[in-house]
């Protein structure tokens, strides 16, 4: 394992695997492919609700011995810097802050064992590649989106809605290039790629033309948007395959638009009494939105607080009083969605994940076993509030929240230490079974792959991911 890859070298070899993928024809189906997907499925809908920075296990739904801050205090008592409040499973408490989404937990799983990979000197970036493709980046092959695998094995439920749509991500952010690296369907094609909605308050703007164009107009525009995509690196470098692809992608956009479904993207039409609960900031809205795709006919969503440097639950600094911003932001929208879904019957067979590449830790860099090179230096003696919270980046535990579509109803799975490393002590789950419990539940075989470079590639590596069958009905 190299332990100093730096955002250069990630950049150099995922941008290596992208024009390998451009120039890839179509990636064969293997003959030995299990059973066809969807078959025996419990769930038809995916929403990923995506806590991107490193959300702390025990500042969130795992919390530990509270610990109030006072100046001069040990760095390495504070546990949790937020009491500890009950939620609807007897005995099992979240950090105050969380009580909407604690008032649920009869409707899903709580997951407090997830272990994020030893990749060495750790970069969020890498941990997000690997989290959502369920490949150690960088790899020589563009490795398909969680979403994207399963945009192409299911296809849309409706098809005027895209099967994978991205709500909150942007591009101009810091390590904005590296985000991009996996939010592609890879050697899969664009038409399984992600239909971007960076604003879910300007949803409508994504599914019709810009203002002043009329339909005629958007139509000779779309036109020519093909012309140029035979002058693009995709016409000039890529395959047949990744040219139609990209093609097919535009004709589903333009699909959209003039279908009655797009209304679906219009948050003023929602009533006030609801939209005030989601409106929390782009996150809270992007549920909403994740809402009503859903009604439509979405396959998969992805709803994120978005990862920027330092900011959100990239806590470094003022850890406690950022979390009390992010609870806010999460806590109302998150319950309300479950909600929502259950009261239209919808949940039974949409599946919520709500997760994060690692968590974090007080003192420990990387895992107790094997620590890593400190990124951001954290004082032995706490002399400011801002250095109160969970500052370091610690892969040996993590929590994650499952919902709906055949996930175990009031169900808590694995154990933390209670005393520092809060490291996981049951039940160690990993990407590539949680990847594999997601496309069981949906019908997608374990063996599913596609032969790209003439060798197979599997939806988790060399098809070995297990599905935690203890976490479904």
């Amino acid at each position: 394992m190299k332990s100093t890859w730096n955002r250069r070298e990630f950049l150099q070899r995922t941008s290596a695997a992208t024009l390998a993928a451009l120039a890839a024809g179509s990636p064969l189906a293997n003959v030995l492919t299990g059973c066809k997907s969807g078959a025996n499925s419990t769930a038809d809908t995916v929403i990923l609700l995506w806590m991107a920075g490193g959300m702390a296990h025990t500042e969130t739904f795992d919390p530990k011995l509270y610990t109030p801050y006072k100046t001069g205090m040990e760095g390495n008592r504070v546990l949790s810097t937020f009491k500890s409040m009950p939620t609807a499973l007897d005995g099992i408490h979240f950090s105050d802050g969380l009580q909407s989404i604690g008032k649920v937990m009869d409707k899903g799983t709580l997951i407090r064992s997830y272990t994020a990979a030893d990749m060495g000197h750790i970069l969020h970036s890498r941990h997000q590649y690997h989290w959502h493709t369920c490949y150690e980046p960088p790899q020589t092959v563009a490795a398909p989106h969680l979403g994207s695998w399963i945009a192409k094995e299911l296809g849309p439920k409706n098809p005027v809605i895209p099967a994978f749509i991205d709500i909150g991500q942007r591009f101009t952010l810091g390590e904005g290039e590296e985000l991009k690296a996996f939010h592609t369907a890879g050697f899969l094609g664009n038409e399984f790629g992600p239909f971007f909605i960076p604003d879910p308050s300007q949803g409508l703007d994504s599914v019709r033309p810009p203002v002043g164009m009329d339909a005629k107009r958007f139509e000779r525009r779309n036109q020519l948007y093909n012309e140029l995509i035979n002058n693009s690196p995709v016409g000039e470098f890529g395959s047949d395959y990744q040219r139609e692809s990209l093609k097919r992608s535009m004709e589903q956009a333009y699909a959209l638009l003039n279908s009655p479904e797009s209304k679906a993207f219009d948050l003023s039409t929602e009533p006030k009494e609801s939209y005030n609960i989601y409106n929390t900031g782009k996150f809270g809205l992007g549920c909403l939105l994740a809402r009503r795709l859903t009604e439509q006919g979405a396959r998969f969503i992805s709803v994120t607080t978005e990862y920027e440097p330092f900011k959100g639950w990239d806590t470094h600094e003022n850890g406690n009083t950022r979390l009390v911003e992010m609870k806010k932001q999460i806590d109302g929208p998150v319950a309300q969605l479950i909600k929502d879904l259950d009261k239209q019957g919808l949940l039974d067979r949409t599946m919520v994940v709500l997760a994060s590449e690692f968590s974090r830790d007080m003192m420990v860099e990387g895992s107790p076993d094997l620590k890593v090179q400190e990124q951001v230096p954290q004082p032995d003696i706490l002399s400011d509030m801002k250095f109160y919270g969970m500052h370091r980046h610690f892969t040996d535990a993590g929590s994650m929240l499952m919902f709906g579509g055949g996930i175990k109803k009031g169900f808590v799975y694995g154990k933390t230490a209670d005393e520092r490393p809060c490291k996981t002590i049951e039940n160690p789950i990993k990407i590539d079974a949680v990847h594999q419990t997601i496309y069981h539940a949906l019908g997608i075989a374990e063996d599913t792959q596609y032969e790209v470079e003439k060798r197979p590639f599997y939806t988790t590596p060399d098809g070995k991911g297990k599905a935690v069958m203890e976490l479904l009905t």
